[in-house]
């Protein structure tokens, strides 16, 4: 079920009048429907995969409660390993081992030796990634004894199965999520009036935004070696805004969703691309598996504690795993490691803490200076998205190497019928938009938030009409 389907616009109404005006006699029935409800969701893209997503919540729910229970320093360990191994196993299972099959395979055949790998006709779990984290943080969480194992069942199952973050994130914690389940939400107008106006800013970042630039980027990348220099560079900025309203637009309407139960989420985006060097732009960037990988894997190795060679390699570490986590293919390890030698000189020179404050512009040397390092942060971007987009090494390279010789920057005219100008134009006021949006808590509350929604809605009416991409780009990790 998509956010931008018909079959979730009846979903939600449905689900939040039976939440707040029939079942809203307390906790656990607000929980037990939410259970209900998100099931029902997961089960509309395959429902076998509903088996899995309950025995991966009974694994972590009855394995804290054995961590908790172990009087052995060993015992406590042996539990932690087992559970991370068996969710590892399965994550690496539907996502990953077709991928080292073939890679093994490869390898062996450029040296001589000819294998025929077993590969899995299997069907990738949709937001295994996600709903996998959420356990393990659970699980790590109760190791360090930071917090203490959750023993009622429905509450914990709908802490990983809660449906609007269900399949793409934000990846949420126990110690921010359970507690806000633990605890009966008594109807607030207000906050679904965010929930609402937040919910409209996402279908827009969607469908106006994401979808109107998939059409061009598609255009380009599927045609790169026919291409000039002018329409490489656009193709490029086009995905950047294409995967960014995608996915901040998912997480916008999960967020505004959860705020018509009561529930706030993790924020997840906050205007990246207004970052002045890659490392702000990794604090802004999907922050909640930033801060996951950060918090349980990046510290855990030391962190920057130690010498110079622990802090490179630890950085190495999660930025090449990151890469990995997006899916299985090169050309994301490929966009982990470039993203890593991004952000190494920062590292070494320590400065990758500097940008950490708010900033406005004026009319002096210093505000050039920031626009200059937004712009020069936003084009490397471009130029790493460049790999993730590509559906191999050899054509991320054929693409740069084209945009970098061809030098031609005539306009061309695609064969979906559109000039570059098109598009051009709606990113330009895109940017304002978000720019102006940067200090607000909504972008679209406030001072004529009425007029608003409707050029809003209006906006969702035009180009939700011709829009045909509709799945979000995050779905397939």
């Amino acid at each position: 079920m998509f956010f931008n389907s018909f079959h979730f616009a009846v979903f939600l109404p449905i689900v939040f009048a039976l939440y707040w005006f029939v079942l809203n006699k307390s906790k656990s029935t607000q929980n037990a429907l939410l259970i209900a409800a998100s099931y029902y969701f997961y089960s509309c893209w395959d429902w076998r995969f509903l088996f899995l997503l309950v025995f991966s919540t009974l694994l972590d729910y009855f394995s804290a409660i054995q961590i908790e229970k172990s009087t052995t320093s060993r015992e406590r360990k042996m539990w932690l390993w087992l559970c991370i191994s068996i969710n590892l196993g399965f994550l690496g299972v539907f996502k990953y081992y077709n991928f080292f099959a073939s890679s093994l395979a490869d390898l062996m055949h450029s040296v001589g030796f000819e294998t025929h790998p077993v590969l899995l006709k299997l069907i990738l779990p949709v937001g295994i990634s996600f709903y996998t984290f959420h356990g393990l943080s659970y699980i790590i969480d109760i190791y360090y004894k930071r917090i203490q194992s959750e023993r009622n069942f429905i509450d914990y199952s709908l802490f990983v199965s809660y449906f609007p973050l269900l399949v793409a994130g934000p990846i949420e914690r126990a110690t921010h999520l359970l507690p806000q389940l633990k605890v009966k939400r008594d109807f607030n107008i207000e906050k679904a009036k965010e929930g609402v106006y937040q919910i409209v800013w996402g279908l827009v970042k969607k469908i106006v935004i994401a979808d109107s630039c998939a059409v061009y980027a598609n255009a380009i990348f599927d045609n790169y070696s026919t291409m000039n220099s002018l329409s490489l560079v656009l193709g490029a900025i086009y995905f950047a805004f294409q995967i960014y309203g995608d996915f901040s637009g998912y997480s916008d309407i999960a967020l505004g969703t959860s705020k018509l139960f009561g529930i706030d989420l993790l924020k997840n985006f906050n205007y990246p691309y207004f970052s002045r060097d890659i490392a702000e732009f990794w604090r802004k960037w999907h922050i909640s598996l930033s801060s996951w990988f950060r918090d349980y894997l990046y510290i855990p190795l030391g962190g920057s504690n130690g010498n110079t060679w622990f802090r490179v390699r630890n950085t190495f570490i999660i930025f090449l795993v990151s890469g990995f986590w997006h899916g299985a293919n090169w050309t994301f390890i490929a966009w982990g490691l470039i993203n890593a030698l991004y952000f190494l000189p920062l590292l070494l020179l320590k400065r990758n803490r500097k940008n950490v404050d708010q900033f406005r512009l004026s009319f002096d040397f210093e505000s050039v200076k920031i626009v200059l390092n937004i712009v020069i942060t936003f084009a490397i971007t471009c130029l790493a998205w460049v790999f993730f987009r590509s559906k191999t090494i050899g054509d991320a390279f054929g693409y740069i190497k084209r945009m970098f010789s061809n030098l031609n920057f005539a306009e061309q005219y695609f064969k979906i019928e559109r000039y570059n100008y098109e598009l051009i134009y709606l990113l330009l006021f895109f940017i304002i938009v978000e720019w102006n949006n940067r200090e607000k808590i909504e972008p679209i509350s406030g001072k004529y938030s009425s007029l608003k929604l409707s050029l809003c809605i209006a906006a969702l009416l035009a180009l939700g009409v011709f829009s045909d991409y509709k799945e979000f780009i995050y779905f397939q990790f």
